[in-house]
């Protein structure tokens, strides 16, 4: 990932830890039957899935044929929400992408989103509203936040449901287990790879960054300190820093 950082060369990378999980690992063993929150037939989930292929395929070539700002942003913000394994934060690499190079938020804007985002409880794809908020070109506001969020959670809502039906048969089978275990893995270098490309790389520029940083993780990880109260109290000494060295 730090090599190629794309999207493409994310879905690869998942993609060989499953291989990888099926010819190194052994299956875990068989789970009891699970109770699904919801029932689903398999010809609305297959409709599910279904609709999630065609709008991560269409929206591209709408936005091709079409280039209006609407619709680059869903495309941006589905196909950052698609693409995504492992946990929020591998999103980072692929907003960045999408949205700094082209002007439509500035890059301390968004980092200083991204830190925003973990002083407040959910998910971190709610920083989609963030960003689609301050961009610099309509649709933006209110407009613009309530457009990215909707279109960074619709694949996870059309994967997830579209996959009820079909779940219980895969996570029986040996195989697939092994390949659930070899990606979890995988995902863990996801996950350093976008810790050090957008967020060490950007932010951590010099000693007093590095300080402050070492700071914020002994204050989280040793003395357990909301991660709100963290994030304020770096927002302050941040600003302290600038200040005397301006």
């Amino acid at each position: 990932m730090l090599a190629i950082p794309s999207a493409i060369a994310q879905v690869a990378v998942i993609a060989l830890g499953g291989m990888a999980g099926v010819l190194f690992l052994p299956a875990e063993a068989a789970p009891g039957e699970a109770e699904l929150p919801l029932h689903v037939s398999g010809r609305a989930g297959g409709f599910l899935l279904v609709l999630f292929v065609l709008l991560l395929i269409g929206l591209p070539l709408l936005a091709a044929a079409i280039p209006t700002q609407s619709i680059r942003l869903a495309d941006a913000f589905y196909r950052a929400g698609s693409l995504v394994f492992g946990g929020g934060h591998v999103v980072l690499p692929l907003l960045q992408t999408d949205v700094v190079p082209q002007g439509w938020v500035g890059n301390d804007a968004f980092l200083a989103g991204y830190g925003a985002a973990q002083a407040v409880p959910g998910p971190l794809f709610t920083f989609a509203a963030y960003l689609g908020a301050v961009m610099a070109v309509p649709p933006n506001g209110r407009e613009g936040a309530l457009l990215c969020l909707v279109m960074i959670f619709l694949p996870s809502f059309l994967l997830v449901i579209g996959a009820l039906p079909f779940w219980e048969e895969l996570r029986r089978r040996s195989g697939m287990r092994a390949a659930l275990a070899g990606v979890n893995a995988a995902v863990v270098g996801l996950l350093i790879a976008a810790f050090y490309d957008p967020i060490w790389s950007v932010g951590i520029t010099d000693a007093a960054d590095f300080a402050l940083a070492s700071a914020a993780f002994l204050l989280l990880f040793i003395w357990q300190t909301p991660p709100w109260a963290v994030v304020i109290l770096c927002a302050l000494c941040g600003g302290l820093i600038g200040a005397f060295s301006g």
